[in-house]
């Protein structure tokens, strides 16, 4: 099967989390065989900052982990759609521009390609409903949500019977325990500061309990402002900056432990959808331990999978106890592992990806479009 991805940027990370799990599934299909092509805008933003930030070395992980993913860069729209003629399966993932995902539907009514899928992975659906109502979807066979409350949004716009629940996974060819064990100390962190989405919940749950566990503390990711890293000065939590994606499972294998604080859009009204971190942090077999999040769908088992704390005060416990407790640390750690080879990697989430795929080797559905209601 020829497979086509448009996405924002395969080639960075910098504040593109869907990178991550792009490369996973990618390599997966190439891995059975399949072709797959992956095609990218010129000038991404993502890309942009990830070379103003670290020049082009910052690129040296992503490639050195990922030999067998390229992609290919376009400048006009159409050039883009045109490359897509022949496939058997296009996805376009929703952080393009609403041009490429309308010429693709137009490509689709047209018969130039088969099956083309709408691939949502934010909470741009419900934080900025507007943005969203740009995408002419009508041309589009279905779409991929990466967790149930996405893909409710998506059902009561029309797209009922078209609409796939596509969860994020651990590309586990990468993300793994480490060969041999060495000495680990304190916590990691590896998240944006973003749009102050979560600046409560991060002092609450994460700084505020570990200085007062006596747990060092080092943080990286992006754009953080100065009143950010002020906040982490306070407290003592050491700032790195970016890192590779493709250079976390070593920035694991040195911690203790290391904490989830969703956001607050997945907490409050999208629940059941975790960052891809916590499906990579468990693939390395680090404890976890998360701010309240309710698991909707069944994904894991809070308890044994992590631990989950109510407020501040219990996380401080619950760091204390991962710090102390060797048998704890073990324990999550093997039942976690265990949960994301049993039931999410990329490998099941590219044969995910090819059953609904098959299960719509039909002629192009009805004319649908995000802003039907």
């Amino acid at each position: 099967m020829r497979i086509v991805y448009f996405t924002h940027s395969l080639a960075s990370c910098w504040n593109h989390g869907n990178a991550h799990f792009l490369r996973g599934v990618l390599r997966e299909l190439i891995a059975q065989g399949h072709g797959v092509e992956a095609y990218e805008p010129e000038g991404a933003w993502s890309l942009d900052n990830l070379l103003r930030d670290r020049g082009p070395a910052g690129l040296d992980a992503y490639r050195q982990a990922y030999p067998e993913l390229s992609s290919r860069t376009y400048r006009e729209e159409a050039e883009a759609v045109e490359r897509a003629r022949g496939a058997d399966l296009v996805i376009a993932h929703e952080w393009n521009a609403p041009g490429l995902i309308a010429g693709l539907g137009r490509a689709r009514k047209n018969g130039r390609f088969g099956t083309l899928l709408f691939h949502d992975t934010h909470h741009r659906a419900v934080s900025a409903p507007e943005e969203m109502a740009a995408f002419d979807l009508s041309g589009y066979d279905g779409i991929l949500a990466f967790g149930e409350a996405l893909a409710r949004i998506y059902r009561a716009r029309g797209w009922d019977g078209h609409t796939f629940v596509w969860h994020e996974a651990a590309d586990t060819r990468l993300f793994r325990p480490p060969a041999i064990e060495a000495d680990r100390a304190g916590l990691v962190w590896i998240g944006n500061w973003g749009d102050g989405e979560r600046t409560r919940e991060l002092e609450h749950f994460l700084f505020r309990p570990a200085e007062a566990a006596g747990l060092p503390l080092d943080i990286y990711g992006v754009r953080y402002p100065e009143a950010a890293l002020a906040t982490l000065d306070r407290y003592g939590a050491r700032y790195h900056g970016w890192a590779p994606n493709a250079l976390a499972p070593g920035l694991f294998a040195r911690a203790l432990a290391t904490v989830h604080v969703p956001r607050r859009f997945y907490v409050e009204a999208l629940p059941g959808i975790p960052t891809i971190r916590v499906f990579e942090a468990l693939a390395c077999g680090i404890p976890l331990a998360s701010a309240p999040w309710d698991d909707a769908e069944g994904l894991f088992t809070p308890g044994a999978d992590y631990l989950v704390a109510r407020d501040g005060a219990e996380m401080e416990r619950h760091l204390r106890a991962l710090a102390s407790d060797a048998d704890l640390r073990r324990a999550l750690a093997a039942h976690g592992l265990a949960t994301i080879r049993a039931r999410h990697t990329c490998r099941h989430r590219a044969d995910e990806l090819l059953t609904i795929a098959a299960s719509l080797t039909g002629p192009a559905a009805a004319p649908r479009s995000w802003r039907r209601a």
